[in-house]
């Protein structure tokens, strides 16, 4: 019987420790999962530990749910279409507000876990430069997305800046246009052009499922390695749904800017983060260009 140590696991998260160290990691973190006082503080407690192995971590957030509650108080209509908000000159106010608060909260905790965090915007600094996405036909129908911004370049300036420093940034997902108009935008777009843009080791999503599904009504169908070509076997067969949608798409530029790996875990699941980086077998989904690319990720 071969001989086993209680320091093993150790051992074996050394390794990803030594591949890891002084590499980005890019975590966006959905809103509904920052809604949560006690699975926010969970998520903190597991950036930190991830920082304390010399990781530099960006952190880009959400806050739909957060969004949404405000709107219905202010008597605001809610309009999503294929996982993306539109965005009327009154929805974008309340999502000022609303995201500004849901940014504080969080902030509060990752300093509580021992992170010092910055919380930025796309505008600051010309972080992020947007331009209004025009009207676009979506499954035949014509919509104008209002407010919204599509991205056209990124600045790491200020990220490298505060990264070298040892501080943490956390964007909210707003960007600017070249006549300074704020619009909103997609938070998975954003941490995909963030991580491009930065050469990040890895982009993480920290979903509600457990990571991408075969299945989205089923979370035993959940798939520990995807590459492009089962993503496109995915959508044609429906198994990619509405606000998976934004991340598969975000998923996809991430790859074709160089990122080796992109990740789908659980913010629900304990440590779960914490398993994808320093476990062979992970815990969430991790997403390849091609399969057997996945060793040097």
């Amino acid at each position: 019987m071969p001989h086993t140590s209680p320091f093993d696991p150790l051992k074996d998260a050394a390794k990803y420790v030594r591949a890891f160290r002084d590499k980005p990691f890019v975590v966006k973190i959905g809103g509904d999962i920052l809604a949560d006082p006690t699975v926010r503080k969970s998520v903190c407690g597991q950036l930190a530990l991830l920082s304390s192995f010399a990781i530099p971590l960006v952190v880009v957030h959400g806050g739909g749910p957060a969004v949404d509650a405000l709107a219905e108080k202010l008597g605001l209509t809610t309009t999503k279409v294929a996982g993306r908000r539109v965005t009327s000159p009154e929805t974008l106010e309340a999502a000022k507000m609303a995201l500004r608060a849901t940014q504080m909260d969080f902030i509060a905790d990752l300093q509580a876990a021992g992170l010092p965090a910055v919380g930025l915007s796309g505008q600051d600094s010309g972080l992020l430069r947007s331009r209004r996405r025009p009207p676009v036909t979506i499954d035949g129908t014509l919509i104008d997305f209002g407010a919204v911004g599509d991205i056209e370049s990124v600045e790491p300036r200020l990220l490298r800046h505060l990264i070298a420093g040892s501080y943490v940034p956390v964007i909210a997902p707003f960007t600017a246009d070249s006549a300074q108009q704020i619009l909103n935008t997609n938070a998975d777009s954003v941490a995909a052009a963030v991580a491009g843009a930065l050469g990040a080791e890895k982009l993480f999503f920290v979903l509600k499922t457990p990571g991408l599904l075969a299945n989205p009504d089923d979370a035993r169908s959940l798939l520990p390695l995807v590459d492009l070509a089962k993503l496109d076997e995915l959508e044609t067969s429906g198994a990619i749904q509405s606000g998976m949608r934004p991340k598969i798409t975000a998923t996809r530029a991430a790859l074709a800017a160089g990122l080796p790996s992109v990740h789908l875990v659980s913010g629900l699941l304990p440590d779960a983060i914490l398993a994808e980086v320093f476990t062979n077998e992970g815990s969430g989904t991790m997403i390849v260009a091609q399969r057997g690319t996945e060793a040097s990720s």
